[in-house]
């Protein structure tokens, strides 16, 4: 069922695939596809027809915003160009919607939601789709923010609470228009014209979700869907905090988008068999769970290929019990959507001990390299790297190296004496706990600051986590700390230009471990703290800038700026006095790119104290922590062309689409004291 409800918003202030030569990437090391056999990776439970499917252009298309990241390329584009850096300060508020609809207040005027609404806005015939602080699908009007339907919660007012997704996605075969959307244990499908669920869609218009045994914890993701062809594809997403060395895979299942059979499930993590096991030595493989798509999808409907970026397995700071690289965790790997079977892949980091999950949906995008066209795909990473390969052969564009890196001294732990490192582009964030990254305004703010290094492990990326001790040292510090470098917010890519705008924060975190009490676990060792560490005076640990954003030429793999995201920490007391430009702040801001335009805002504000934020350290600094402004800079050297303060940090994607002949751009805002909200806007018209 579907409410309609009509609320006023007011402003306030042909088919490409081959298998033959497909190649396989273990680290570095190419690896000849064998003919599909038992031992694919994908458990196939049916097979769809094969039409031809013309090529997908890159960037949103004809002034809508068809995915989350714009389009299943993920470039996070629109073409559009009425806003530009002449008539950008033009722009007003001309209207605003909250993050849950009144009719759903009605239900229950108590109500709680998430202050953090992360959910970005599908935009197909005129008509908005979007992820309510419910997670419930709400349908409204693009020009004007008034409310078209609103999605029942299943068992009425029971079934009302849940918690807020990054989205919905759309579908059509030119006669049905279907939203899909995950929600709680269910996907859901939707008639996109009344919110009324099609009941030939698994059981009464729902497909349950809950595919792992009854032992493990329920299903639960916070993603998007994506629908490639005739198929949905849907992530897991798994708490980092791990009981036992046995837990659930984080599988990725396929299921059709007309009757929701499910096609295919794609093990993360191999089983009896399948390719990949021998990288799980004592069959580690058979107990060993997590490995899931916890953040978003891309592909290329032309070829038929679905990205996943499959992050870190149990327990991910201590490896002892899953000796070996441990495929396919912390990789890229591409599957055909028709079958589930595996392409290629590429392992970003082996022997996952870092948290260094690939965060962010991997980016296609169409390049020339030394005069050759490359259809491309980019992954980013938390360790601040893009590694960037041919998405349909998996060969890397530039050489990738492995390096060798430090060991652990854990007993038991088994580290991998090497890490790819890709030689262009370089990093687009500070690598490395070293003496020479910290900060140093001062002498004695440097001295301070080596005070604080010095009770910790320290060294160049992919120092191993440590053994916190009372007397001994606190843990190993990590920089870029587990949340990056790059995160779930991803980057923006230009087709027209093949510049790459990447956003990303530099901010240490703490990797120590505790020995595993066996009364209440079989791991060895455990998660100590796990949390940001700050430097003197209330200032970051490691220098500037803290957020920043660098743009990247894809076709030479060279940076071509770099530019500070916020104030940061300029005005604190110890270094005031030193009138420094910006430094940046550590929040987590989507791009979103227009034909001359960049616009980004800095992320969540008024983080809650406690937590992994240590007491003494000011919540401003903390990773995650944004501010107020958001912005527009000119896309070719970085510089701010306007700005405007909101009442609370940006929380979800900017975009931009155009409705009766007029540009918008809308962007979610919220925070603990300023209840969440979409706020739109559009050129003065006047």
């Amino acid at each position: 069922m579907s409410r309609r409800k009509r609320t006023t918003a007011t402003p306030r202030l042909a088919k490409i695939f081959t298998t033959a030569s497909i190649i396989f990437l273990a680290g570095c090391e190419p690896q000849q596809e064998a003919n599909p056999s038992d031992d694919e990776q994908a458990i196939e439970i049916a097979v769809l027809p094969e039409p031809i499917y013309a090529p997908a252009g890159l960037g949103a298309q004809e002034g809508e915003w068809q995915a989350y990241g714009a389009d299943i390329s993920s470039t996070k584009y629109t073409s559009l160009a009425q806003i530009d850096a002449t008539n950008v300060n033009e722009l007003e508020i001309v209207w605003r919607r909250p993050a849950v609809d009144g009719y759903y207040l009605e239900m229950n005027p108590n109500q709680r939601y998430s202050t953090t609404w992360n959910a970005a806005p599908v935009i197909k015939n005129n008509v908005a789709y979007i992820t309510n602080g419910l997670g419930l699908v709400e349908a409204y009007n693009p020009g004007n923010g008034e409310t078209i339907w609103v999605q029942e919660p299943a068992g009425g007012l029971e079934g009302l609470p849940g918690a807020p997704t990054r989205g919905v996605a759309y579908w059509s075969d030119g006669t049905d228009e279907r939203i899909l959307v995950q929600r709680g244990i269910y996907l859901y499908a939707l008639n996109a014209q009344t919110g009324e669920l099609f009941p030939d869609f698994g059981v009464n218009g729902r497909v349950d979700l809950q595919l792992m045994p009854p032992e493990f914890t329920r299903f639960r993701w916070g993603g998007a869907p994506m629908v490639v062809r005739d198929t949905v594809l849907i992530g897991q997403s798994m708490s980092d905090t791990f009981d036992n060395k046995e837990a659930y895979r984080g599988d990725v299942h396929a299921f059709d988008v007309r009757t929701g059979e499910i096609l295919w499930t794609y093990n993360t993590i191999p089983q009896e068999g399948q390719f990949g096991t021998d990288t799980w030595q004592d069959r580690s493989w058979s107990y060993t769970g997590h490995a899931p798509v916890w953040s978003l999808f891309s592909a290329d409907e032309e070829l038929g290929m679905v990205y996943m970026p499959i992050t870190s397995s149990t327990n991910d700071m201590y490896g002892g019990h899953r000796v070996g690289d441990n495929l396919f965790s912390q990789s890229i790997v591409a599957v055909d959507v028709e079958t589930g079977q595996r392409v290629w892949h590429f392992q970003t980091v082996h022997h996952g001990l870092w948290d260094y999950d690939p965060p962010a949906a991997p980016i296609l995008m169409d390049i020339t390299v030394d005069g050759r066209e490359i259809k491309a795909v980019t992954q980013l990473t938390k360790q601040a790297f893009a590694f960037v390969f041919d998405r349909e052969t998996g060969e890397p564009v530039w050489d990738i190296e492995e390096r060798q890196v430090p060991q652990s001294t854990v007993p038991g732990e088994v580290t991998s004496p090497t890490q790819p490192f890709p030689t262009k582009p370089a990093a687009f964030d500070r690598q490395g706990a070293t003496v020479d990254n910290l900060i140093d305004f001062t002498p004695e703010i440097f001295a301070e600051a080596l005070e604080i290094f010095n009770n910790y492990v320290t060294g160049p990326m992919f120092t191993p986590p440590s053994v916190r001790t009372e007397n001994g040292t606190q843990g190993t510090i990590q920089l870029p700390g587990s949340q990056g470098g790059a995160d779930v917010q991803g980057a923006a890519f230009d087709p027209e230009t093949g510049y790459l705008y990447i956003p990303s924060i530099t901010s240490p975190f703490v990797a120590d471990l505790l020995p595993g009490d066996p009364e209440v676990t079989n791991l060895a060792y455990t998660k100590g703290s796990r949390r940001w560490v700050g430097g003197p005076q209330g200032l970051p640990l490691f220098k500037p800038p803290y957020g920043r954003i660098t743009a990247i030429n894809m076709n030479t793999g060279d940076h071509v700026w770099m530019v500070p995201n916020g104030d940061g920490p300029r005005d604190n007391p110890a270094i005031a006095h030193l009138n420094l430009g910006q430094l940046g702040a550590p929040g987590r801001p989507t791009p979103l790119l227009t034909k001359t335009l960049l616009f980004i805002g800095e992320g969540f504000t008024n983080q809650r104290p406690g937590g992994r934020i240590p007491r003494e350290m000011p919540v401003e600094i903390a990773t995650n922590s944004g501010g107020p402004m958001f912005r527009a800079y000119d896309k070719t050297d970085g510089s701010i062309v306007w700005e405007v303060e909101l009442e609370a940090g940006t929380t979800s994607p900017p975009i931009s689409y155009l409705y009766e002949g007029e540009q918008y751009i809308t962007v979610a805002i919220g925070d603990r004291e300023y209840s969440p909200e979409l706020v739109a806007f559009k050129l003065n018209s006047n």
